[in-house]
């Protein structure tokens, strides 16, 4: 097995253990040892600081990887690459940083509700995007170099750890809350000290500058590539972070707490999505090369059936059980009930849309990628400036769900205008139908004495009517030949 497919097999299951271990930490975890606005608190500090960091490195961490080929000669020091890489951002941060200094008063005036919690971590802000831009920096160039299971345990697990033990400090009285937000910023701190031991120890650490590294690509190719990416990803740093930025502002710091783990309830639809896109991007480039385009056509409704299967069944089972999901939570987190079902739906949709921003963004056209996440961008500030003032927390949620559906529609419309290709077929309305009976079935079930229980029995219900169904029907034909195989293995 090859380095690739190593580094593959071994991100996949960090990957994997991340995300559970993400959504237990954010849900059920910090809810039950941290308040609503200590929870805000970090939050807040976290969004600040990853667009601060994207601002300052103008793009290089996605350059470096798209241009290392070019330097990479072991025996010069890759010609001076790494020096350049860091460098560059780190000028971007001196710049980023004196506007945050000189904009302190403005950027406190909008969170005048809890600048008594607020003000105190203002400046650790700025480190805390300073560790943030060198993880990211020193993460891109371990992708360059093919090393990359290392910082995805770094990121996924071990910080989400540290998080996790310093709030049961806290919460056990060996910290207080001030010493608890310093332990949180400084395991960013730890992290990106670790990635660095690491590049050390596989013997990469090359800091002598050298001024080939101007001249191995053109500056005007990298600059205008760097102006590409940064705009692409602010967007969609924008896109995953302004909701809980204005939430704070015009409420409050709890209310962010409260919106930002309603918010990650939700994320439980996206991790099919994010399995099948890993193994999606390769393939579809692969299409694209090949003009294959009755494969990337079958393959489009095919994993579109499927993410409508499973998101469906996703949703159905988190919404029908928001009661018992709250139930481990402090009773202030339940205000989110509302703001989970919208986040559902939208995400539900995006599940329902395929991989249309994947062929999107393989395809010739990938440019206009980015003028569609610059637009959703926009229209998410927008929203949440209208709606946040009207509806509070539902405001930003249905923000939310009004931008993703906006912006598949948009995406799915122009993916079938300008190649031909769309996601449905006769079977997608027939899953829907299906779903909404075997969601109606488990709703009708009474509520017993144990939230648990209700929980137990309504999901059962779910389970067996939606799979019966879908079995019954041959709606999918995949999971009718997954159910083949396996009463094939059974003894009978």
């Amino acid at each position: 097995m090859g380095i690739v497919q190593r580094q593959g097999l071994r991100n996949t299951i960090i990957a994997y253990i991340g995300l559970g271990l993400g959504f237990v930490n954010t849900v059920l975890v910090l809810p039950n040892l941290l308040a609503a606005d200590q929870i805000g608190l970090t939050r807040v500090l976290v969004s600040v600081a990853t667009i601060y960091a994207q601002l300052a490195a103008f793009g290089f961490a996605s350059t470096g990887i798209r241009f290392f080929p070019y330097f990479r000669d072991k025996a010069t020091g890759h010609q001076g690459f790494l020096p350049m890489l860091l460098g560059v951002p780190l000028l971007g941060f001196a710049v980023v940083t004196i506007v945050y200094v000189l904009g302190r008063p403005f950027l406190l005036a909008q969170y005048e509700r809890d600048a008594a919690l607020l003000n105190p971590y203002y400046f650790w802000g700025a480190i805390l995007a300073l560790f943030t831009l060198f993880y990211s920096l020193q993460d891109a160039y371990l992708k360059a170099l093919y090393q990359t299971a290392f910082s995805s345990f770094v990121q996924d697990i071990l910080l989400r750890v540290l998080t996790v033990v310093a709030a049961l400090l806290f919460s056990l009285g060996y910290l207080t809350f001030h010493q608890f937000v310093l332990a949180f910023i400084g395991s960013y701190g730890f992290a990106t000290l670790l990635l660095a031991l690491y590049v050390m120890y596989l013997g990469e650490w090359h800091l002598r500058p050298s001024r080939a590294a101007l001249g191995v690509v053109p500056v005007k190719e990298v600059l205008s590539f760097s102006g590409f990416v940064i705009l692409s990803s602010l967007s969609g740093t924008i896109i995953g972070s302004i909701d809980s930025l204005m939430v704070g502002s015009s409420i409050s710091l709890a209310a962010t707490g409260v919106y930002t783990t309603a918010f990650f309830i939700s994320t439980a639809l996206t991790i099919p999505a994010r399995s099948l896109n890993k193994i999606a991007f390769p393939l579809l480039a692969e299409y694209w090369k090949a003009q294959d385009m009755l494969r990337m056509a079958d393959f489009y409704r095919r994993t579109t059936r499927l993410n409508t299967v499973v998101g469906c069944w996703l949703a159905l089972g988190i919404g029908l059980n928001l009661d018992f999901i709250y139930s481990l939570m402090r009773p202030e987190f339940a205000a989110g009930t509302t703001s989970v079902l919208l986040l559902l739906a939208g995400r539900l949709f995006d599940s329902i849309t395929g991989v249309n921003g994947l062929i999107l963004v393989t395809s010739p056209r990938y440019r206009f990628d980015l003028v569609f996440n610059v637009s959703l961008a926009v229209a998410t500030v927008l929203l949440n400036l209208l709606l946040i003032p009207l509806y509070g927390l539902t405001g930003a949620a249905l923000a939310t769900l009004l931008a993703m559906t906006s912006i598949n529609v948009a995406r799915t419309w122009f993916v079938w205008h300008a190649y031909g290709l769309q996601p449905f077929d006769f079977r997608i309305p027939l899953i829907l139908g299906i779903a909404a009976a075997a969601g109606v079935a488990a709703w009708l079930m009474p509520p017993v004495h144990s939230v648990f229980v209700t929980m137990l029995l309504r999901s059962a219900v779910l389970t067996g009517v939606y799979g019966g169904l879908l079995l019954l029907t041959r709606a999918v034909p995949e999971v009718s030949k997954l159910w083949q195989q396996v009463r094939r293995r059974l003894p009978i």
